[in-house]
């Protein structure tokens, strides 16, 4: 949701704020006044192409700043803002860190829809339909979807496997008389997962057993031999105990000497434990060398390192068993396909029964939202095709489209290629009422969506966009005043001559005798008596 709306500098605009309401909000004026700009602000702020020519002539640069709410549990709010030069370079700085357009159009771009005549509206790429059919169709489609995509899933996992089956058992005799040297070479080794560690951190110990032993006896006799390190200590706290009885500051150096001299202990026990450990062994060491040399040649030859020493085993052993086993394997990963292509099919099957039962009901909900908009007569279809296996993706196994028939006995046609943005604008809104919170966008903001309509018709307009403004923030450009009757916040655009010469938008937001008078000159294009009181009379209908 849109909270606050700064711009300047934008085509005609020089400085202007809006804070739309979080129902509908309107803005009204005379033709040309500038309300395209606010659109094409609006535009920047939601991450679409950034156009130099936009900067208001005679500026150096435009920005645009905005306050807004990514979804329900966004309590404290996002700040975006977007700078672009009139020499064409851009910024986009999203709650005061850099970002990218392409972060601002999925942050805020996918809450916000910009439904002009002329706009390239989700409504008309057809890889939304079935998203649109879904959401509204709820839980039952998105369980028969989720199910499908896993079942997609296993199944191109096993036609994967298949294929790097097929792919060994094509390698031929060639790669099976090398694989099988490989792993002959390997197993007469048998390197063991951890050994060679083991072997690099015991093998330097072996190979200096000696030293390891003079070292450690040298130390052990010096500290526990006779007249060592024990020895004396022991006969230094005796003769500091004797003397306490004149001093007891000896006492406590004596107790300090005592505890180190259970220290030196430990220390003398673990000497002679580590000495005893010590294995002079000729023989073990050779092996060891031995073993040593074997691992560090398979890892010349099939290195670097030992996991690939024996990840090229077990590629080698793969070989081995998939080419000899005659096609068992193959056999194997062919079944596992043919089980996954099954839970496939059925899953799709159950996903084209849940859409193919909501659809009509769909079409039935907005055919009747479209037949309040002045569109008696035209209907919204929703065709279903199964699509060939090897088209089916994520959105499912056949094509989802929303299909447009303007009168009774016509030919129903793609919405896309519906000629009249009016009639467009009008099937979203009628797609939206019906959808409700289930299409996953926040805020609709709407660009002559009223274009052809006019008298009674103009009342039924403003009706359903009033439905809509219950679930959706709405922003609605107009020019019915039975339109703007309906808003929650009403903005006034207006284009005078500035300061410095140059013509300026202005936008401002109306209530009271102000609004009165706009809606009288929406009406009658004065400010007569008799429209004033039509104004008032429209107003407190609202």
């Amino acid at each position: 949701m849109i909270d606050e709306l700064h711009v300047q500098s934008v085509a005609l605009i020089r400085d202007a704020t809006i804070r739309p309401a979080a129902g509908l909000t309107v803005l009204t004026g005379e033709t040309g006044a500038g309300k395209t700009a606010l659109l094409s602000a609006l535009k920047l702020l939601v991450g679409e192409r950034a156009d130099a020519g936009a900067v208001r002539e005679g500026d150096d640069h435009l920005l645009v700043e905005g306050h807004v709410y990514l979804g329900p549990d966004d309590a404290d709010g996002h700040v975006v803002r977007r700078r672009v030069e009139a020499a064409g370079r851009g910024r986009v700085s999203f709650d005061g860190h850099m970002a990218s357009v392409a972060e601002l159009a999925a942050q805020v771009g996918s809450t916000v829809d910009l439904c002009g005549q002329h706009e390239h509206q989700r409504l008309l790429s057809v890889a939304t339909h079935a998203q649109m059919l879904d959401a509204w169709t709820g839980e039952p489609a998105a369980r028969a979807l989720a199910e499908y995509r896993d079942a997609l899933a296993e199944a191109a996992d096993a036609a994967a496997e298949l294929e790097r089956v097929r792919e060994l058992a094509r390698s031929g005799n060639e790669r099976l008389e090398q694989a099988e040297f490989e792993l002959r070479r390997i197993d007469e080794v048998n390197p063991q997962p951890g050994e060679l560690e083991e072997l690099e951190d015991a093998l330097p110990r072996a190979e200096h057993a000696e030293a390891l032993l003079r070292a450690s006896e040298s130390a052990r006799e010096a500290v526990s031999g006779d007249g060592g390190a024990m020895d004396r200590l022991s006969g230094a706290v005796g003769e500091l105990r004797d003397a306490s009885r004149y001093d007891d500051a000896l006492a406590t150096l004596a107790d300090s000497l005592e505890s180190a001299l259970i220290d030196v202990e430990d220390c003398a026990s673990q000497l002679r434990e580590y000495r005893d450990s010590v294995d002079l062994d000729p023989v073990e060491l050779e092996r060891m060398q031995q073993r040593m040399a074997s691992l560090q040649g398979l890892i010349r030859t099939f290195g670097p390192g030992m996991e690939d020493v024996l990840a090229r085993r077990e590629r080698a052993r793969e070989v081995v068993e998939t080419v000899g086993d005659s096609g068992e394997r193959e056999r194997a990963a062919e079944r596992a396909v043919d089980r996954a292509e099954g839970r496939l099919a059925r899953a799709a099957d159950a996903l084209d029964a849940v859409r193919a039962e909501a659809a009509p009901r769909f079409s039935a909900a907005v055919t009747e939202q479209m037949s309040r908009l002045e569109m008696a007569g035209a209907e919204l279809m929703v065709a279903l095709e199964r699509s060939p296996r090897e088209q089916w993706g994520q959105g499912g196994p056949g094509r989802v489209e929303l299909m447009y028939r303007p009168g009774a006995g016509l030919t129903a046609r793609p919405l896309r290629r519906i000629a009249s943005g009016g009639e467009v604008s009008r099937v979203m809104l009628a797609c939206k009422v019906v959808l409700g919170n289930a299409d996953g966008v926040d805020t609709l903001v709407f660009d002559e969506v009223d274009a052809g309509v006019g008298g009674s018709t103009a009342r039924s307009l403003a009706a359903v966009l009033a439905d809509l403004a219950k679930t959706h923030q709405v922003i609605v450009v107009t020019h019915l005043a039975q339109v703007a009757v309906a808003g929650q916040c009403h903005y006034l655009v207006s284009k005078s001559v500035g300061e410095d010469g140059r013509p300026v938008t202005t936008l401002r937001e109306i209530s009271g005798e102000q609004r009165v008078a706009e809606i009288a000159r929406m009406l009658s294009g004065d400010t007569s008596d008799i429209s004033l009181a039509h104004a008032r009379e429209l107003l407190s209908e609202a």
